[in-house]
């Protein structure tokens, strides 16, 4: 086979790139190595930037997320039994969407389809060649049977445990990470949402998110430590130590139920620098993570993906590399200041082991600065809703 653009990876982000060369003309095939059904019944946050969602419109996907996604113009934050409000309207003027993930990636899958797009499923033994030359190629096996694309260039949106990044050979990237002494404890559950507004909470217990998929999906978080195992807790023991960190009034009417998906999500700040070899293009996960606090995940690949298709979209309109030879450097510039944000609202709404009274006497009156002053407030709300691409 031949193509311009091989992506490996089709989550969200390798979609969403392919989607977008194929609107500009670009032909691209998209590798994965799971399933179809596998992809997306994997259970991710859904909390959008205008950005992503501008991008969704360009891709020509975005009638369902504006007819079912839910507009949400500000969050609380609470401690104890405190809280207030951030009014993104108020500070920016743009709400974010709150639209599940695997909807997103339902969405793509049909768009993909409806143009005959070429996505190879159960892919085994990818690997990427001659990436720093002008005539790579990607090899893998399907059923056994050895197949080979060579292309112009490889896309790789293949996550942090893709092969992508790990193409890059050591001597060329540098890796900067920290990694949290605590994970998220999340349930999904058939239940309304507590309240019309995402809560992120602090508690001398620990963090807890009270967060949603739709009017009747459910999804909660609560810190928990990373010895743990989901079937060690209980639907009953999640929900009581839940209330016990959030604020009375919601913890009084918060709707229970059984969870339909239970899992553990470790914390980690990653990034690795270039985000570009060659003709290896690094997008997402391949590149960088974030931690869940403040939603940035999805909405990084998206950046990622913007910087990048607009780079090839202006390499085969018009044969300049300007683009390319500037992606890792413009993707980069933005990926480090949502991770500042990232690292700063988890050290802002968790509890820390090793934390001393005068560490969170200073948490305390972080919180209380945010509360009071609009100038935190209005940086807290851009950095949220999305800085500009």
């Amino acid at each position: 086979m031949r193509t311009q653009v091989v992506v490996i990876g089709g989550g969200p982000s390798g979609l969403l790139l392919s989607q977008l060369l194929h609107v500009h003309g670009i032909d691209s095939v998209v590798l994965e190595r799971k399933t179809k059904d596998y992809v997306l019944s994997r259970i991710r946050a859904g909390v959008l930037e205008q950005g992503f969602v501008n991008l969704m419109e360009q891709a020509g996907v975005a009638n369902r997320l504006h007819s079912e996604g839910f507009k949400h113009d500000g969050t609380l934050i609470a401690f104890e039994d405190e809280s207030f409000r951030i009014d993104f309207r108020e500070h920016t003027g743009t709400p974010v969407l709150v639209y599940g993930q695997t909807e997103v990636t339902r969405d793509l899958y049909e768009a993909r389809e409806a143009t005959d797009g070429k996505i190879i499923f159960n892919t085994d033994d990818v690997a990427i060649h001659d990436a720093d030359t002008d005539t790579p190629c990607v090899t893998f096996t399907v059923d056994g049977q050895q197949q080979r694309i060579d292309t112009d260039f490889v896309a790789g949106c293949d996550g942090f445990h893709g092969i992508s990044r790990q193409t890059i050979p050591l001597s060329a990237r540098r890796e900067y990470e920290k990694v949290y002494p605590f994970g998220w404890l999340g349930l999904l559950s058939e239940t309304p949402p507590v309240h019309e507004e995402l809560i992120y909470s602090l508690s001398r217990r620990g963090f807890a998110l009270c967060s949603m998929r739709n009017e009747n999906l459910s999804r909660y978080y609560i810190q928990c430590s990373l010895s743990d195992n989901p079937d060690d807790w209980t639907d009953s023991a999640f929900w009581n130590e839940l209330k016990r960190r959030i604020p009375q009034e919601f913890a009084d009417r918060i709707v229970t139920g059984p969870s339909i998906e239970k899992s553990i999500a470790p914390l980690r700040s990653f990034v690795t620098e270039p985000m570009r070899w060659g003709r290896l293009f690094l997008c997402g996960d391949a590149a960088h993570i974030v931690p869940p606090t403040g939603a940035k995940g999805l909405n990084t690949a998206a950046s990622d993906v913007h910087y990048l298709h607009n780079a090839l979209r202006e390499f085969y309109e018009t044969g300049s590399s300007e683009g390319i030879d500037s992606y890792s450097q413009n993707a980069l510039a933005r990926i480090w200041k949502a991770e500042r944000f990232s690292w700063w609202f988890s050290s802002l709404l968790h509890r820390f082991p090793d934390q001393s009274d005068f560490d969170l006497k200073m948490q305390r009156a972080e919180i209380d600065f945010l509360r009071r002053n609009k100038a935190a407030q209005k940086a807290m709300a851009e950095n949220y809703v999305g800085l500009p691409y």
